[in-house]
């Protein structure tokens, strides 16, 4: 018993050893940043699944989805709260998630379980101006872009494809993977080359977003 135990620990610490850390920074083609992108590294190799139970929150506040962007694991169940005093009615016809929600000030319905990977467009029947995105991915390894377009990614060492996804980007998908080898820590700066779609600023609360996809 004491050699297994003993067999473990030296495992876990064999595995924290190679352990590091990716740091990722996004330009746009005009040099400014663009703050809520996902980032998310898949792999060849199995990995993790979402935890069991695991949860997230998709609000809508001040007519306005919060957050703006989701992003969540495979499997994850998630909950769509009303925090404003009027009634939403949130849709998708996403292929990764098709759903319909009334949403009433002191109505909380059931989770919904995100089984399947891609990008979910989240819309509301009342208000046509709302719009929000949940981005699904296949993988424990994601996080988004802050203020300052950087991000940070704890991973175990391996071989990788290093995604990055946003709403407002237009350049080919393809463009957007790229395969990267983390021996340790290390940075990898990207630059977009066609120019954003407009953003939610852009438009007035009347108005639809049939540009912004």
């Amino acid at each position: 018993m004491i050699l297994r135990y003993a067999i473990l620990i030296s495992a876990l610490f064999s595995l924290s050893l190679q352990a590091a850390r990716l740091d990722v920074s996004l330009k746009t083609s005009d040099d400014s940043v663009l703050p809520g992108t996902v980032v998310y590294l898949t792999s060849a190799q199995p990995l993790p699944p979402a935890s069991e139970g695991a949860t997230a929150e998709m609000d809508q506040v001040n007519k306005q989805f919060k957050p703006h962007i989701l992003v969540v694991q495979k499997g994850t169940q998630i909950r769509f709260p009303n925090s404003d005093s009027i009634q939403h009615h949130v849709y998708s016809f996403s292929p990764a998630k098709t759903f319909e929600l009334k949403l009433y000030k002191d109505h909380h319905p059931a989770p919904l379980p995100f089984d399947k990977a891609g990008q979910v467009e989240l819309g509301c029947n009342v208000h046509d101006w709302m719009l929000g995105y949940i981005m699904v991915v296949d993988t424990p390894y994601f996080t988004q872009l802050n203020k300052q377009g950087q991000a940070s990614l704890d991973v175990p060492a391996g071989d990788y494809t290093l995604h990055i996804r946003h709403p407002r980007i237009q350049d080919d998908a393809a463009s957007l993977d790229q395969a990267v080898t983390i021996k340790g820590n290390q940075q990898v700066q990207l630059r977009l080359n066609q120019p954003l779609l407009p953003g939610a600023d852009d438009f007035e609360d009347q108005d639809e977003f049939s540009g912004y996809e």
